[in-house]
């Protein structure tokens, strides 16, 4: 697949900005498929992600990390054909970026797919990947806090930041990505004086989720959002519609229709 870089990607990205005056926070949801991301485009909303979450609330494994590469290029394309205003992020998938080499292979696969950019996990560790990432004209966003692709390795999922030393480490983490040159960072799962503090300290963007309302912008899944995933839903996230209870209701009616000899 031949990449071409998006030209317009830096100043997408760009539009994000910090809150500060008369600039609110800017609003990001992710999408997985054509209709979703076009309705989310169409109600202008700042930014879509393309998240490995679809692991999970698309293909219904435990966690994210059974997701590949290439389940992530099938989603981009979908949603690249529903998304023509907003910028669109494609996540790095579990150990897709374990060498510079890899990263920059795997996201101009993402890119090619229609991405704007991409975002991966992890602070001073994925340093070398992200400049090589940026080296070669992807942007990235970074992504520190709880890291869902680590949650085997850390035996669960907890927020961050809890301790001076916890705090500190974050603190740095997000310093180096900014230095390094992302465009923005996802804030996730940490207590919130610590993600403050965080968007205080650098001059990207902060995208926050479970990270309280002191960030630059927020995020959530977009099935957390619409209650269309009702067997879990994190405690930060408040459900705005209940798409899984019409599912029900209107799957119902049509079988007692049709039972009924109405259709």
């Amino acid at each position: 697949m031949e990449t071409t870089i998006p030209k317009s990607a830096p100043e997408k990205l760009a539009s994000l900005g910090k809150t500060g005056g008369d600039r609110p926070p800017f609003c990001a949801l992710t999408a997985y498929d054509y209709p979703v991301a076009r309705l989310l485009d169409e109600a202008d909303i700042d930014l879509i992600l393309v998240g490995d979450s679809l692991g999970m609330v698309v293909l219904g494994h435990d966690d994210t990390t059974e997701v590949t590469v290439e389940m992530m290029i099938h989603h981009t394309v979908a949603c690249r054909r529903g998304v023509h205003r907003a910028p669109l992020v494609a996540d790095l998938p579990y150990r897709s970026y374990e060498s510079p080499s890899e990263a920059v292979k795997n996201a101009r696969l993402l890119v090619g797919a229609g991405a704007d950019a991409v975002k991966l996990e992890g602070g001073e560790a994925i340093l070398p990947q992200v400049e090589a990432l940026l080296s070669d004209g992807i942007a990235v966003i970074g992504h520190v806090g709880m890291l869902p692709q680590h949650v085997k390795e850390e035996g669960g999922y907890s927020k961050k930041g809890k301790t001076e030393e916890g705090a500190a480490r974050l603190l740095a983490a997000a310093l180096a990505l900014e230095e390094a040159g992302v465009a923005a960072i996802v804030l996730e799962s940490m207590v919130h004086e610590v993600a403050e503090k965080i968007t205080a300290a650098v001059g990207v963007p902060t995208i926050g989720i479970g990270a309280g309302p002191g960030c630059d912008g927020q995020i959530l899944v977009v099935h957390d959002l619409l209650g269309a995933f009702p067997w879990f839903r994190p405690s930060f996230a408040t459900a705005r519609a209940d798409l899984a209870g019409e599912t029900g209701r209107a799957v119902r009616e049509y079988i007692a229709a049709v039972r009924g000899g109405r259709t």
